[in-house]
């Protein structure tokens, strides 16, 4: 009876009236808060001034990274992601390590490297001329854009090669050049695959934006706790920061729509709406790319058979071929001799540390002060490394059941299911860990009457912040099995849950397993953030290591990213490993 009422419409839309009715009556009539809340403080006029137009400074500086970042990230990410397809094993090899380094390396970490450690290392001169030019916001947005870079760099060279050997190979026969194919045929087929993905990427180079604060760019992270220790109004400032981050991921997603709209191939149902509105949109700039690729076209024209060629004209085809290959033999060599110019660099680096330094830390940086710490550390004075393993796999475990029972009722025909998982997914997904963490630290005890150790606090984030990214890869995996098993399964007898537990779990999982690995490494790499609450974990071992010795900002920083590259290049490993796994007919397209 009760199945068969929950199964109306208008049982469910009731069902969650009653439930935002409880919960407003909740926190309105019987939660005590004791807070007095002031949203005035966000439009008013203060004693600091206006903490509104401080908020909009941020999201100006927010957006300026973003964007910035981006384009650069877009930039590299595509030179690295077909760099990584050469058959020149300079290129390829250098492409594969720049990507393997920045991918595998907390963003934290890297900031902190070009923050700290980078100017330690240039003439004092050349030091005070990057201060004087923004060198904080510079750090962050060259730092994001190299970071991001490497993700979209496997995201484009995935994407290639999900293109059709055939392809390419017909664009040879048919007499288009190497940079003809790639521009008219290759990347036009692989960027209608990729841009779910790469807009992924795009709101994650906004969202990891907040770390900015971490070397003093007021972006709105950053202002949001200015205001918070300005006016005490943590709820308000936090609301605000919230709201932009949400709003902002709203806009990259529509325009992210946009653009899927307009590279999408229209049938003979004719454009929809979205496709018109992006037509019009991108009109210019479609425009601009014809006149572009004309002028291209003529410059990079296909070499005609000489022997329809006057001797003159021929004698010229040849001259221009020989010169051509004397250019590209001439760029090889320089590049591979930037490349060993990079390696004798970073030998001699590397020879020049002070290992003894790092030897008297090392210890401190993988078990901080266990077992001797004092009664109120957590874990006997556990920290550093140790300290980050345990975060990355209490928070990864208790977010696997999260989103296993989010991503499951994600999928639910049901309203009064469907809707709160897509609000908890949506609402943490539009926000950085950063925010995430503050909102446990600093509301979720005052809330709750309870007190949390920071440790505890910032594992929490972690487990709420990424049990929202898995449930939608449980959602995927779901979603990925065909329905007829479903139907299947329903005939036999059995119920919604019985169907996913015996059914469709099981398959779906195997399927989910590369991603989830995936997910741990990523909260593996981002315990670094639980640095701005001041839990020991590596990177404030690190920071607090430099901060007591001033003089070794290289040895620290390179130490510590080290030991992140090697945990998160043997989980990659292991994650390429169960992809291939599940993947076994993949072919590499090679350029």
């Amino acid at each position: 009876m009760f199945t068969h009422y929950m199964n109306k419409t208008w049982v469910q839309n009731l069902s969650l009236v009653l439930m935002l009715g409880l919960i407003a009556y909740y926190f309105g009539f019987v939660f005590n808060f004791d807070y007095k809340f002031n949203w005035s403080v966000l439009y008013t006029e203060t004693e600091y001034g206006n903490m509104g137009h401080m908020l909009l400074n941020g999201l100006n500086l927010t957006v300026s990274i973003s964007l910035y970042s981006a384009v650069l990230a877009l930039g590299l990410g595509t030179l690295f992601g077909l760099a990584r397809l050469s058959n020149f094993k300079p290129v390829y090899v250098f492409a594969s390590a720049y990507v393997e380094f920045f991918r595998n390396t907390p963003l934290l970490v890297q900031l902190f490297f070009w923050n700290f450690a980078l100017p330690a290392g240039l003439p004092e001169e050349l030091k005070m001329k990057l201060f004087e030019l923004d060198f904080e916001f510079w750090v962050a947005t060259l730092g994001l854009g190299i970071y991001t870079s490497s993700f979209m760099a496997e995201v484009i060279r995935a994407g290639i090669q999900s293109v059709p050997k055939g392809l390419l190979e017909a664009s040879y026969s048919s007499g288009l050049t190497y940079s003809q194919s790639l521009r008219k045929i290759i990347l036009p087929l692989a960027f209608r695959e990729i841009i779910p993905p790469l807009g992924s990427e795009f709101l994650n180079n906004m969202k990891n934006s907040s770390l900015a604060m971490t070397v003093g760019v007021a972006e709105v992270c950053w202002s949001a706790q200015e205001v918070e220790a300005l006016t005490y109004s943590g709820f308000e400032a936090t609301a605000a920061a919230t709201a932009i981050y949400l709003t902002l991921s709203l806009i990259i997603a529509i325009f992210l729509n946009l653009v899927n709209a307009k590279l999408k191939i229209v049938g003979n149902d004719g454009a929809t709406t979205t496709r018109r509105i992006a037509d019009l949109i991108f009109l210019p700039v479609v425009k601009v790319s014809q006149i572009l690729s004309d002028l291209l076209w003529h410059l990079g024209k296909a070499p005609v058979d000489s022997r329809t060629l006057s001797p003159g004209a021929a004698a010229w085809l040849k001259f221009r071929t020989t010169c051509w290959a004397a250019i590209v033999f001439t760029v090889k060599a320089l590049f591979v001799a930037f490349l060993l110019g990079i390696v004798y660099q970073t030998v001699k680096g590397l020879a020049s540390f002070n290992y003894q330094i790092i030897w008297d830390n090392l210890r401190a940086l993988l078990i901080w002060r266990f077992p001797n710490g004092g009664s109120t550390e957590v874990f006997w004075g556990l920290g550093g490394l140790s300290m980050s393993i345990i975060m990355a796999v209490i928070s990864i475990s208790l977010s696997f059941i999260i989103g296993l029972v989010v991503g499951v009722g994600r999928t639910s025909d049901n309203r009064a299911i469907k809707v709160p998982c897509m609000f908890y997914i949506e609402l943490i997904r539009g926000n950085p860990l950063i925010m995430v963490i503050f909102w446990v630290y600093f509301f979720l005890p005052p809330i709750l009457k309870i007190q949390l150790d920071v440790f505890w606090s910032a594992t929490l984030a972690m487990t709420i912040f990424f049990g929202a990214y898995i449930a939608e890869i449980v959602r995927g995996g779901i979603e990925n099995i065909p329905k007829g098993q479903v139907e299947a399964a329903v005939s036999t007898g059995l119920d919604y849950f019985q169907t996913m537990r015996r059914v469709i779990l099981p398959q779906a999982l195997k399927q989910m397993l590369p991603a989830i690995v995936g997910m741990f490494i990523a909260a593996f790499k981002d315990t670094s953030l639980a640095y701005i609450i001041g839990v020991m974990e590596l990177t404030t071992a690190a920071y607090s290591i430099n901060n007591r010795l001033m003089l070794y900002p290289f040895e620290i920083y390179t130490t510590i990213a080290v030991l992140y590259f090697v945990c998160c290049y043997i989980m990659s490993l292991y994650a390429r490993r169960l992809e291939r796994k599940l993947s076994p007919e993949s072919v590499r397209l090679a350029m």
